[in-house]
């Protein structure tokens, strides 16, 4: 998109060459997103403000989240919020529970057939339509939250992922939250090997799941509002969610015995939103650059508000209940990083839109372990160690 274009007169140039920056997200850490972003917001505002004839417009946003998990469904409130403030009111979106227009996992379905302009969803809900859908939100053994960001604002991923979805769907998506590293699940079963994986019935989406059906897991996709009395029938005897914070609100804590860690399957999940491509490409220019900036501090704010609730909430668990606190063993994580890996290899040789992505993504993701690995986690190892 050729935001030199944008407005096209001498008074709105600057909020142009703001536009500039955004599309492309160039920006050498997070932060500096945030700040771009909000800087771009008042360009655009100024611009609005002198524009009189912008139309107002009004969108029901489907998302895939229940009221109760306040902070992944204020990740589309965050959205709608600043949408609505950069364009004086003009440009509204209203988020809508799960259910309350579409199934949570009927979000992209909705937004590609045109039935709604737009949602707030996870990506990986969709690898029944493509495996390449994954990369929008998190593959196991995959990328944190910092690297996911890293990857899709300076690293090509989302280029790629918005050529993919144009292609594929006809729907263009923009990150708006992660949860940041999320947690193992809660079991009713002791993991120690991966034999006791063998027939442990687990509500667990996306490629993790296929991953686990590969371990011997008998593996079931339950809306979060259905998860706690699946738990407390004994349907399930395990499932993943998000972490502490979230968790204790859906009341895992309560019919469970294990708490494991880490949650190898989504180390750094986006969620993002999603919009149907012909509706996108009919807004005004200013309203477009409105999405990007908004969804960028949707994407920060999320999962600022993860790391510092998760704290709490995890201190609260173990005050409140019985848990045993486990990590997975390594012989576990092996061999469910192989599992991963030789699905990969399976993706990359029968769908041509995931190897398109895998490559380029692997790439990234080995070199930046490395340079995390040996900088930053070793400063991580020993603060968490000694405080």
């Amino acid at each position: 998109m050729d935001r030199r274009e944008f407005l096209g007169i001498a008074a709105k140039g600057a909020a142009g060459a703001a536009l500039v920056g955004l599309a492309g997200c160039q920006s050498e850490d997070p932060t500096a997103t945030v700040e771009q972003a909000q800087e771009t917001a008042q360009e655009v505002q100024e611009a609005i403000a002198q524009d009189s004839g912008l139309p107002e417009i009004n969108w029901e946003m489907a998302t895939s989240w229940p009221l109760s998990l306040d902070t992944i469904y204020g990740g589309a409130e965050i959205f709608a919020n600043r949408l609505r403030e950069i364009t004086g009111g003009k440009f509204n979106v209203t988020p809508r529970a799960a259910g309350e227009l579409v199934g949570g996992t009927e979000v992209l379905d909705a937004v590609e057939s045109g039935a709604l302009q737009i949602g707030h969803t996870a990506s990986y809900y969709y690898t029944g339509k493509s495996p390449a859908t994954a990369f929008g939100t998190a593959l196991p053994f995959g990328l944190t939250a910092r690297q996911q960001n890293a990857w899709l604002y300076e690293g090509g991923g989302l280029k790629l992922m918005q050529d993919f979805y144009a292609e594929r769907f006809g729907v263009i998506q923009f990150p708006a939250g992660n949860t940041g590293a999320q947690m193992g699940g809660w079991y009713n079963k002791e993991i120690n090997t991966p034999e006791d994986i063998v027939g442990l019935k687990m509500r667990i989406p996306g490629l993790g799941g296929q991953v686990m059906d590969r371990l011997g897991a008998t593996v079931q996709v339950i809306p979060g509002g259905e998860i706690f009395q699946a738990l407390q029938t004994g349907a399930i005897d395990a499932t993943e969610w998000v972490g502490p914070y979230d968790d204790y609100k859906l009341g895992f804590h309560t019919v469970t015995k294990y708490y494991y860690y880490p949650g190898w399957w989504e180390p750094g999940p986006t969620l993002e939103v999603q919009i149907n491509l012909s509706e996108y490409n009919n807004l005004p220019e200013e309203y477009k650059a409105a999405i990007q900036s908004a969804a960028v501090e949707a994407n920060m704010g999320m999962l600022a508000r993860y790391d510092v609730k998760n704290i709490e909430a995890l201190a609260q668990i173990r005050a409140e209940a019985e848990i045993e606190l486990r990590p997975f063993s390594e012989e576990v994580l092996n061999a469910a990083r192989d599992a991963s890996f030789a699905l990969y290899d399976e993706f990359s040789q029968q769908d041509s839109d995931f190897a398109a992505i895998f490559t380029p993504w692997n790439d990234f993701r080995v070199k930046i372990s490395e340079w995390h690995g040996f900088n930053e986690l070793t400063y991580l190892n020993y603060v968490g160690s000694h405080g």
